[in-house]
């Protein structure tokens, strides 16, 4: 039997979902006519649309795949990421989407490095060297997450469609560029809207299939009593605590920091609309969390001998003895809109990045939306090459994109918004000494004490206050 015959639900699932996507991208294509309205949807968009959006964009094939997966290997430990997911996902929202939705309003900024600029250079310069070293991060940090989703979404493809990992890249690539790139940002929050609702369900089906036939929610006790089970049990039985705790603080900061997130605050109508967003952003992520993050553990009763942790969750949904065929055919476009929703968004941050503040300051053009256009698709192409040999799993790659974001935006980020002080020297010298301490811990091995985003983050933010201190305010 075909794969086609066996799986015709999928293939109808997959079908009406591509159709969506591509609807989606016409509508935002009729609104995305300017700048403003291909890069932040014209600051029109309600609290509930960018809120689920918010959480659909962070919750990609990581989530699904990376974290669900390293549950297997550290045990209950891992469930202080989840923990502290949720909590800057609230503080994100409090603390940060407020003030940052009014200041880029009114200095029109479109890209994190504008609000940069628009806050720590008096020139207004669009060639000065911070908003070029801003740039400069996000494209780079942006290539190594999407290169993770790619392989996350290629292995999916690999193992749903029976098709070589290769040909999955390539899909994946196909179909993400043409919505993303036609249809902007109003496309991305529409499509994120429509995946998240789908990444719900998603989450709840695989932890009550995986539930079922490890044998019940209870069932988790039998690992208590075999003594090579302990560990999962043990704040440092995978993995040394400290060491736990850096990873899972690199991967929350990215909630305050990184522009695939904030970057959907610029999108938001007004006051309201941000009050209305943190309710949905903060419950639904902790929903998806709490279904999928103890899917590892439940996977020691069912699985044996697992080398790879990145592909638990692909084989059990393609077990017929965990899931029904029907609905492993509804995970497969579940999953997949997991992969689309942070792909997405990534892409169109990134790329808007490239063009605006690392091309057109030097080489202006009046087609400014074509060249955008037109980045979305180099950019994509390059990450989908890299997938094809990554240099790491899905989540050690991830989380050291969320270092790199923490040490060089933390302390321009918040700071910058509620503090009077400042100064773009301030700015770029705690980049450049944040990311040099972070690859100095990597390279001398010290992250096997102590993971390297805390001296990191630390220098970060002594050197922006020792230096603003002395420096004039812009």
């Amino acid at each position: 039997m075909s794969w086609m015959e066996e799986h015709w639900l999928a293939a109808v699932f997959l079908s009406l979902y591509v159709l969506v996507l591509l609807r989606n991208a016409y509508l935002g294509s009729r609104v995305s006519v300017g700048m403003a309205g291909y890069y932040v949807g014209n600051r029109e968009l309600s609290g509930t649309l960018v809120g689920i959006s918010f959480f659909a964009t962070f919750a990609s094939t990581n989530t699904f795949i990376g974290h669900a997966g390293k549950s297997y290997e550290y045990g209950i430990a891992w469930f202080t990421l989840a923990i502290l997911l949720i909590i800057f996902s609230w503080l994100s929202w409090r603390w940060i989407a407020p003030p940052l939705r009014r200041f880029a309003s009114e200095w029109d900024a479109l890209t994190i490095p504008d609000f940069l600029g628009s806050r720590f250079v008096s020139s207004g310069s669009d060639r000065h060297p911070l908003l070029i070293a801003s740039a400069v991060v996000i494209v780079f940090a942006s290539i190594l997450y999407l290169l993770a989703i790619f392989k996350g979404a290629g292995h999916l493809f690999q193992l749903f469609l029976g098709i070589p990992y290769e040909v999955a890249v390539g899909i994946t690539l196909v179909i993400v560029v043409l919505y993303t790139s036609i249809g902007g940002f109003v496309s991305v929050v529409r499509t994120d809207a429509i995946q998240g609702v789908m990444m719900l369900i998603g989450g709840i089906t695989i932890f009550f299939f995986v539930t079922k036939a490890a044998g019940g929610v209870t069932a988790v006790s039998q690992l208590t009593q075999m003594p090579d089970k302990q560990f999962l049990f043990d704040l440092n039985g995978g993995i040394p605590f400290a060491i736990l705790l850096g990873i899972s603080l690199s991967g929350s900061l990215k909630l305050i920091v990184d522009p695939r997130q904030l970057s959907r605050f610029y999108g938001l109508k007004d006051e309201k609309a941000v009050r209305q967003g943190i309710w949905v952003a903060v419950l639904g992520l902790t929903l998806i969390l709490a279904t999928l993050f103890p899917i590892g553990i439940y996977a020691h009763l069912i699985l044996d001998n697992v080398t790879d942790t990145d592909l638990i969750i692909p084989t059990l949904v393609n077990d017929p003895n965990v899931f029904p065929l029907w609905v492993t055919d509804l995970l497969i476009v579940s999953i997949v809109s997991a992969a689309m929703s942070s792909m997405d968004s990534v892409l169109l941050v990134a790329s808007s990045t490239l063009y605006k503040n690392l091309i057109a300051p030097f080489r202006p053009n009046r087609h400014e939306l074509r060249w955008t256009r037109g980045a979305v698709v180099i950019f994509a192409v390059i990450a989908a090459g890299m997938a094809l040999n990554p240099p790491g799993d899905i989540v050690t790659v991830t989380i050291f994109s969320g270092s790199l974001y923490a040490v060089c935006f933390f302390p321009a980020v918040v700071f910058g918004l509620y503090s009077k002080r400042g100064s773009a020297n301030a700015v770029l010298w705690s980049m450049a000494i944040g990311v040099l301490l972070l690859l100095l811990w990597i390279v001398l091995g010290w992250n096997q004490y102590l993971h390297e985003v805390f001296p990191a983050l630390m220098a970060s933010c002594l050197t922006y206050w020792l230096i603003a201190r002395v420096s004039d305010n812009p």
